[in-house]
């Protein structure tokens, strides 16, 4: 196969739909996104059949746990597709909607207009649920998409894009402003990325090394975060019960999942009640902890001596570090060095240092008694997400449809010449 030229021709097409796309009245799009959610409903069948697939090669190649998880289609991630499908669809029309006009000193109206960023390209592992989520998003905000999976969620992939083609033909609008790469080979990665006279963006979605692979060969804008370290800092004023309850939900929910907590702080003031506590709740869940020399013995059997490696480090999995601080400076300090500006959070009754926290803690989330969890598209009521970005240009946080959005500068004039 000719690489190059077939997937220079995925993007022309994804280019030629974009403008379509573009132009076309916001409830014709929200008509193919309800349209999509209905299909997702009713061709629930089909769906598990074709994930089922993926999931049994997956096993007998030996995928682990973690991306296994990523990988399944269940009834709930299904559910959960759809209501983001009505939840977009629901959504203020961001494509057109006009900023800030005003009056300059020439008599020109001058103003902003919020328009779509053009050709997307989506390069993802495991969860196949992606692939609705962006093309839902990518739709609403007036883009079109082309959707790069990999190579174990090939059969689900594709059976999503093929109800996704469904919804758009349904309303009058090109198959093609959301394409799936069926071709596996890496080598179609690499010419796609060389292709930025044609796509605008490209947003990695996966571990940190495929992100990185990307930046590396990426000609267009990379919209990224490399890894999900967030810390929890038990403040001194924190509530013992609540806590460890906010900390349970962070790391065992979902552990494999950049939003699920990695690092816990304890001030040493709460340490002697907190940390037996949490040790006892959080073990029976099957936590790890690696723990610093301070909080070692307050800990239990579940715990290890953690080694330098081990803080800032990304486990995906019920491993969790532990560190008593002196003070809130101590905390904040350690989350500049091993954070990733993805999501920190405060468990505190004392407002100010709450507030202290927010204002000075670098991070695309940062949250006050509540779990790392909330770090999600959904959440945070955007319906869906695209992903999460922390390299703060274009968008700082879970990417919804208004952050797939751009502004172009709009002019009026009453016939004014430039004096």
């Amino acid at each position: 196969m000719n690489f190059a030229e077939a997937m220079k021709d995925v993007a022309r097409k994804a280019k030629k739909a974009a403008r379509k796309i573009s132009c076309a009245d916001g409830s014709v799009r929200n008509g193919a996104i309800l349209k999509l959610a209905s299909l997702l409903e009713q061709e629930q069948e089909f769906i598990f059949a074709e994930n089922r697939k993926d999931l049994d090669a997956a096993k007998e190649r030996g995928l682990d746990n973690a991306r296994m998880q990523r990988l399944e289609i269940s009834p709930a991630v299904l559910n959960y597709m759809i209501q983001g499908c009505n939840e977009v669809a629901a959504q203020t029309d961001p494509v057109g909607e006009i900023e800030k006009m005003e009056r300059r000193p020439s008599g020109v109206l001058v103003g902003k207009m919020r328009i779509p960023l053009g050709v997307i390209m989506m390069i993802f592992e495991s969860r196949p649920n992606v692939t609705v989520d962006a093309a839902v998003l990518c739709l609403k905000a007036g883009n079109s998409i082309i959707l790069r999976g990999g190579s174990e969620a090939i059969h689900s992939n594709l059976a999503l894009a093929s109800l996704i083609h469904k919804a758009l033909e349904s309303q009058n609008l090109p198959g093609d402003a959301a394409q799936v790469v069926a071709v596996t080979d890496r080598e179609a990665v690499s010419e796609l990325l060389k292709l930025d006279e044609y796509i605008d963006v490209v947003i990695p979605r996966g571990g940190e090394g495929l992100i990185r692979a990307v930046v590396q060969q990426a000609t267009m804008p990379v919209l990224k975060h490399y890894k999900g370290v967030c810390h929890i800092f038990v403040d001194k004023f924190a509530d013992i019960a609540k806590s460890v309850d906010i900390i349970k939900n962070s790391k065992t929910q979902k552990p494999g999942v950049c939003n699920a907590l990695e690092g816990v702080l304890v001030h040493e003031d709460i340490a002697e009640d907190f940390l037996p506590a949490m040790a006892t709740i959080l073990g029976a869940c099957g936590v790890q902890f690696r723990a610093c020399p301070r909080s070692m013995s307050l800990l239990g059997n579940t715990a290890i001596a953690a080694t330098i490696d081990d803080f800032g480090y990304e486990f995906l999995d019920l491993i969790l570090t532990v560190k008593v601080v002196s003070s809130q400076d101590d905390a904040q300090d350690y989350i500049a060095r091993y954070g990733s500006n993805h999501t920190e959070v405060i468990l505190t009754k004392d407002h100010d240092r709450a507030m202290r926290f927010v204002r000075e803690v670098d991070a695309s989330m940062v949250g006050v008694n509540c779990s790392t969890r909330f770090n999600d598209g959904g959440q945070l009521g955007l319906g869906a997400e695209i992903g999460i970005s922390t390299s703060k240009l274009h968008s700082y946080g879970p990417m919804g449809a208004r952050e797939l959005t751009s502004t172009k500068f709009v002019s009026l004039g009453e016939w004014n010449i430039r004096l």
